[in-house]
């Protein structure tokens, strides 16, 4: 290791960064550092190697043929560091820290979470909510929760339960609706990023799909979730998605129709691990909640 010597750390760092994301600003932004202190640095490790290893181009930074290999290297051994420093450090068995989507945890886990607290008062919960796939090794994550086909690379993912899609809407308006088909006379609250769309249930219901009527689009189911209950229109929703609102009889499901989207809920833990008590606490308590909403 006595190559270490020749070039210093920091260096080595703005070296990678650079070379991993083509640009000395988005190195500055992931080191948390000034665009000044990332091209000081990426110089100075220039001139103690002897020799260049980006071309500075008008729209970034591109390594050289001869630097490429160094820096395949340099992401590896970073890599193997961070996963390093993840696994020392110190686990705290009490905290459970999960990694859901927003909308999950905003509609269907906090209505729930005194149920898992009253049967483990010694586990404290740490809610990350976010749309990324965490890093189980370097990110302090203990477990996730997604949606989706269940292919992530490096994660065992265990699928909870299936989504399946139905109309949700306001009482006042499922009074209009006396058969499937009444549903094109209500106007829409559409999900602009939702994985499925109206097409799933009419062929469910044995409907001819046909476009809908849209009053309102959102990029944020939670967003069409609330327009539909204050009465805007219908939205196609999921299990966890209207849990808690038809439970509080702010929405009706107006048909026992539900349509499948070849997506589900997944359990998500670190590939290969075997779960610590606390998570395998939460895994059966979640389990439970989740299997009565199996059926409308």
């Amino acid at each position: 290791m006595k190559n270490l010597n020749l070039v210093h750390l920091n260096g080595l760092r703005a070296l990678e960064a650079v070379g991993r994301l083509g640009s000395l600003q988005a190195a500055a932004e992931e080191l948390g550092v000034s665009i000044g202190a990332v091209s000081q640095q990426v110089i100075k490790a220039e001139a103690q190697l002897g020799q260049p290893v980006f071309h500075r181009l008008p729209k970034g930074m591109a390594p050289t043929d001869a630097a490429r290999p160094m820096l395949a290297r340099l992401t590896d051994g970073f890599q193997s560091l961070s996963e390093a420093v993840g696994l020392g450090r110190q686990r705290d068995d009490t905290l459970l820290t999960i990694s859901v989507a927003p909308v999950f945890a905003a509609r269907f886990l906090v209505h729930r979470l005194d149920r898992f607290t009253s049967l483990h008062p010694e586990i404290r919960l740490r809610i990350e909510a976010t749309t990324a796939m965490a890093d189980f090794v370097t990110d302090g994550v203990d477990l996730g929760i997604r949606v989706g086909a269940g292919k992530w690379p490096g994660v065992d993912a265990e699928l909870l339960l299936s989504q399946l899609v139905f109309p949700v809407c306001a009482p006042a308006l499922a009074e209009r609706l006396k058969e499937p088909a009444d549903i094109l006379r209500l106007p829409a609250i559409v999900d602009g990023r939702a994985m499925f769309s109206w097409e799933v249930w009419f062929r469910a219901a044995g409907l001819e799909p046909v476009p809908m009527t849209v009053r309102h689009v959102f990029n944020e189911a939670s967003l069409c979730l609330d327009a539909t209950i204050a009465g805007e229109g219908v939205m196609l929703a999921w299990q966890t998605l209207a849990a808690y609102a038809l439970e509080q009889g702010r929405l009706v499901e107006p048909f026992d129709i539900r349509a499948a989207t070849g997506f589900g809920h997944y359990f998500v833990t670190r590939a290969g691990s075997r779960p610590p008590p606390k998570v395998r606490a939460f895994h059966a308590w979640l389990r439970g909640e989740l299997a009565v909403l199996e059926e409308p």
